[in-house]
């Protein structure tokens, strides 16, 4: 299965391919997308959206994961997030794949064991997990979103056998 994983920001969006086959995990991109706050607003959410939709065009994408919402004490940010993650959210939608949305802590548990886990560990996991070497934290939150839908199938497979 091939998984597309998105740490969404306005400044800083962190974006992942992974590939799973049986017990192989390769990590087939990582990349940190980046806009300036000197730049029209919705020229950066359009940048984001740009960035996806390239993202879709250039690989076979199975699912998207994405890390969702969490509650932001500064509400300027958690507009620009929430901005970002509708562009981001709109380009997998408009590519034709099905989106999860996974916790921080949910994603945190899948790939350390542990939903508190701090970005150092999780950056360690996602290293020793798919041998990549994310730049970024960004770039290593999306990888992990990604890792964790790949650990969610086998379950999400047997519920849907089961109805």
């Amino acid at each position: 299965m091939i998984v597309l994983g998105i740490d969404p920001g306005l400044a800083s969006t962190g974006i992942a391919v992974l590939v799973g086959k049986g017990s192989r995990l390769t990590a087939e991109l990582l990349t940190t997308v980046r806009t300036k706050p000197a730049t029209p607003h919705a020229e950066r959410l359009l940048a984001l959206y740009r960035a996806v939709a390239e993202v879709l065009e250039a690989y076979v994408i199975e699912a998207a994961s994405v890390e969702s919402w969490f509650v932001h004490p500064v509400s300027k940010s958690a507009m620009g997030m929430a901005e970002a993650r509708g562009a981001l959210l709109t380009a997998v939608a408009a590519g034709g794949v099905a989106v999860t949305e996974y916790t921080p802590n949910a994603i945190k548990q899948a790939v350390s064991g542990s939903g508190r886990a701090d970005k150092t560990q999780v950056r360690a996991m996602v290293t020793r997990l798919t041998g990549a070497t994310p730049t970024s934290d960004h770039e290593a939150d999306a990888l992990a979103a990604a890792l964790c839908h790949l650990g969610a199938q086998p379950f999400a497979a047997a519920v849907g056998r089961a109805k």
